[in-house]
């Protein structure tokens, strides 16, 4: 039987009404079971506050125009809300506003009142739920009777929950088993922890790989042949960018390759430039000859995931860099240091930092590579502290700032509600340049305003450092950063790849605690 999307209503509102994982699990669980194969990635994309079309062309003047008289009875089904939302996507041409607002008004017209107010939401990029990517690979699992590691296992290798969830519910294991390693198919990045210090890692890992933290575009490369494809953190086709890799990785003389790295701009001296100067080689209209002479792209591979018909993944670290070093020339390698002596490892980790570098990593020697996670085998010791925060709403400058946005508001991310948690705010760190395209950017984005405040959707994720923590009772997490500044934004990173409250508080804690010792 079809899926109303009243069903689907019912069982966010459950979702968000409880802070229980294991509710929330098994809330979506149910849904799952209940739909039919092909509606499956429907109901995982909604539950997790997402559609399935990347671009609808639909700002919020448009959405909430949509909005009028509401049905009486519930009628749209999963298959025709996702029907209606491909039509309104692929709507092109002098009139495609038009249509799309005309489409969209049809579809509100046939939804209820709390079926449109799910669907603003939810169209809105607003349907905050806190039913993360966790907690819906456990839902998939519960709702096929399949191991958890299982389905986060075949999500590693697929890179969309939607595709397994309707293989596992369809398939059950034969399902799973078809998903692994491939070629030009690219795999979640393994993302690494914090640490405190060198010291608190080399303590955390005994011996360990120490390597230079770059800070630069995160690169997975796949070559099979003479074919190289080129893939970014978030998983987005970049080859055409970026030649240099491309050049680099497709001289090899070896059939298949699967290379996790970093691509960095690199200035004539061979200082590293910054972030932002690297990332305007990913930019979506370039003239990629001019920026390739104007900003060439240096590349230092870190990881191994496959060689030739060996798949790597699941090899202990050790291995995959014995097989990286065989691979690739030296100059294409991340400068690394197997230790177990600190002090080895601090100096390591000056040299790193007056070469220009964010700091190093440590990483342990047996622990495999953990496609997605975030894991206890990877920890980043940086200089400067810093977090990634998501802006929750800005305010209009003065000054010679009038006219812009300026003070922003930072949140970090709450994994149990799914929503953000304000950590204070900051208009330190900002260029002209920045804060001309962070208006134009959150302008875009807005939601609501008043006299002096722009709020704004919770998508932009900007890098922010800062001194310290202190405790503060005019935010509601009870914590609020000291003198905080723009490090720069983070195109390459969704808001749900955001520093959790947990992570904030945890620094918190330690930093209490070192302040006890000294």
């Amino acid at each position: 039987m079809t899926t109303a999307l009243a069903s689907i209503v019912s069982a966010s509102a459950q979702v968000a009404a409880t802070r229980s994982r294991l509710a929330k699990r098994d809330a979506i669980a149910a849904r799952l079971r209940a739909a039919m194969p092909d509606e499956v990635p429907i109901v995982v994309a909604y539950l997790s506050g997402e559609v399935r079309q990347r671009r609808l062309g639909v700002g919020h003047t448009a959405l909430r125009a949509a909005r009028g008289e509401a049905a009486t009875q519930a009628s749209l089904t999963l298959p025709e809300v996702d029907a209606a939302l491909a039509r309104i996507a692929a709507a092109s041409g002098k009139r495609s506003a038009a249509e799309r607002a005309a489409r969209l008004r049809e579809l509100f017209a046939r939804a209820t009142d709390a079926e449109q107010d799910f669907l603003l939401r939810l169209l809105a990029g607003e349907l905050r739920q806190g039913a993360l990517e966790g907690v819906m690979i456990e839902a998939i699992a519960a709702a096929a009777a399949l191991p958890t590691a299982d389905v986060r296992r075949a999500v590693m290798f697929a890179g969309d929950l939607g595709t397994v969830a309707r293989a596992a519910r369809a398939e059950g294991a034969s399902g799973l088993a078809r998903f692994t390693i491939e070629l030009h198919r690219p795999l979640q990045p393994m993302l690494a922890q914090s640490a405190d210090s060198v010291a608190d890692a080399m303590a955390r890992l005994g011996t360990a790989a120490l390597e230079w933290k770059l800070d630069g575009a995160r690169v997975q490369v796949h070559k099979a042949g003479d074919s190289v494809s080129v893939w970014s953190r978030a998983l987005n086709d970049v080859t055409a960018a970026v030649p240099e890799v491309v050049d680099a990785v497709r001289a090899r003389p070896v059939r298949a390759l699967i290379l996790d790295g970093e691509a960095i701009a690199l200035a004539p001296d061979g200082a590293p430039q910054p972030f932002q100067v690297t990332m305007r080689r990913f930019g979506r209209r370039l003239d990629v000859d001019a920026l390739r002479a104007e900003l060439p792209l240096a590349v230092y591979f870190f990881d191994c995931l496959r060689l030739d018909d060996s798949a790597l993944v699941d090899r202990p670290a050790r291995e995959r860099f014995e097989a990286l070093g065989a691979t690739l020339p030296a100059a294409l390698v991340v400068p690394r240091l197997v230790t177990a002596d600190t002090g080895a490892a601090e100096a390591f980790y000056a040299d790193a930092l007056a070469r220009g570098h964010e700091g190093v990593m440590a990483k342990a020697l047996e622990a495999p590579y953990e496609a997605g996670g975030r894991g206890a085998g990877w920890l980043k010791v940086k200089r400067v502290r810093t977090l990634d925060l998501v802006v929750l709403a800005a305010e209009w400058g003065s000054g010679r700032r009038r006219g812009w946005l300026s003070n922003l508001h930072l949140g970090a991310r709450d994994a149990a509600s799914g929503g953000f948690v304000m950590l204070g705010k900051t208009f330190k760190g900002m260029t002209d340049e920045l804060l001309r395209w962070q208006t134009h950017e959150l302008l875009a984005r807005e939601t609501a305003r008043d006299a002096y405040t722009v709020h704004v959707r919770p998508e932009l994720v900007v890098e922010i450092a800062f001194n310290d923590l202190q405790a503060s009772p005019h935010y509601s997490g009870g914590l609020a950063l000291r003198f905080a500044r723009v490090k720069g934004y983070r195109p390459d990173k969704r808001a749900d790849a955001a520093d959790t409250i947990d992570t904030v508080r945890a620094l918190y804690a330690a930093q209490g605690a070192r302040n006890d010792v000294t």
